[in-house]
């Protein structure tokens, strides 16, 4: 009975979610929209059809036996490297914002590396519950971190830092849960340390993004005006927010209104309470989840729900983290 309560909050809450991201697509989007489609609903009438077949897609998948997805998740994991190599060649693959992530399909986009988070998150499930009380001995974690580190160099290849860390960071959480020993995290951590380090000094654009989280107004309006404008869009919000669909900065001033920067868009029409009432509204999304998550008996079930809770929330993080100034910017998608 209690389950079942939860459930149907969650669904809720889901919903609620969804709904409150078309209303702001829309107000994000109108006058962008307007002035390069000559049609300012462009971007909503798109992402309705998307939620609907999103939505959809849920209620259908919530039906489906999940012990189906451990049975398949060996060739759902390669399926998904070849993709990630695909996407990679010239011709195949097409190139948005400096990446080479994405397969034009017309009147879809595909990007495999979302398709190889979820495929990795299986694969993790499956290789923790498989090897659940062996995780206490390194050893016995090769295997799983390997492919892990495999899928982060591929996605850096395109590149989308910004997928790779989510990715990772969502293992981390899972094996965080697992017998896995603390100490050994302190060893990843330096080694995660130093391939950052390598990734910022082979990549000039990086290391300005770095220098421009640490100061935007250096550089106003290369590296830093993303950043810039963001903080402009939040200031006048104030508490309260200037209302519905009057934002200043959507006028062509942030870049990404809809998309990467749409919190901030939100935050300037609704202010600190209604962004207070979004972000505990996937709080208490994620921690219902999870808890729900690790009192499920089975183990490959119990560890897709954390791995699969953990992307969504750790994006939702970056991508909030960016947009007040928190974290570099990365391009990761609320």
């Amino acid at each position: 009975m209690v389950v079942s309560v939860k459930r149907k909050r969650v669904v809720i809450i889901v919903i609620t979610i969804v709904l409150i991201g078309l209303m702001m697509v829309y107000s994000a989007s109108n006058i962008w929209a307007g002035y390069k489609y000559n049609d300012s609903l462009y971007y909503i009438k798109r992402q309705i059809i998307f939620a609907v077949i999103g939505i959809i897609l849920m209620f259908v998948v919530s039906k489906i036996d999940y012990h189906i997805y451990q049975k398949y998740t060996n060739k759902f994991l390669i399926g998904t490297f070849l993709l990630m190599i695909l996407v990679l060649i010239p011709g195949i693959g097409s190139v948005r914002g400096g990446s080479r992530s994405w397969f034009n399909l017309g009147i879809i986009s595909l990007q495999p590396s979302e398709l190889f988070k979820i495929a990795i998150i299986i694969y993790g499930a499956n290789y923790i519950s498989n090897h659940y009380h062996e995780l206490k001995k390194l050893k016995a974690s090769f295997k799983l971190l390997f492919i892990l580190f495999l899928g982060f160099g591929l996605i850096m290849l395109q590149p989308d830092f910004g997928s790779g860390v989510v990715m990772v960071c969502s293992i981390i959480v899972m094996l965080i849960v697992s017998p896995f020993p603390f100490k050994y995290f302190v060893m990843l951590g330096i080694i995660g340390v130093i391939g950052i380090i390598i990734m910022i000094i082979s990549a000039p654009y990086r290391l300005q993004r770095i220098v421009a989280f640490l100061n935007p107004f250096a550089d106003p309006l290369g590296s830093g005006f993303q950043i810039i404008q963001s903080l402009y869009a939040i200031a006048p919000g104030g508490i309260l927010g200037v209302g519905y669909n009057n934002s200043i900065q959507k006028h062509f001033y942030l870049p990404e209104p809809q998309t990467d920067f749409i919190f901030a868009i939100f935050l300037e029409e609704f202010g600190l309470i209604g962004g207070i009432v979004l972000v505990g509204l996937y709080g208490y999304l994620f921690i219902t989840v999870f808890n729900q998550a690790t009192r499920v008996k089975d183990l490959f079930g119990s560890f897709l729900m954390i791995g699969i809770i953990s992307m969504i929330g750790i994006q939702t993080l970056i991508n909030l983290g960016v947009v007040v100034g928190l974290f570099p910017v990365t391009g990761v998608t609320l």
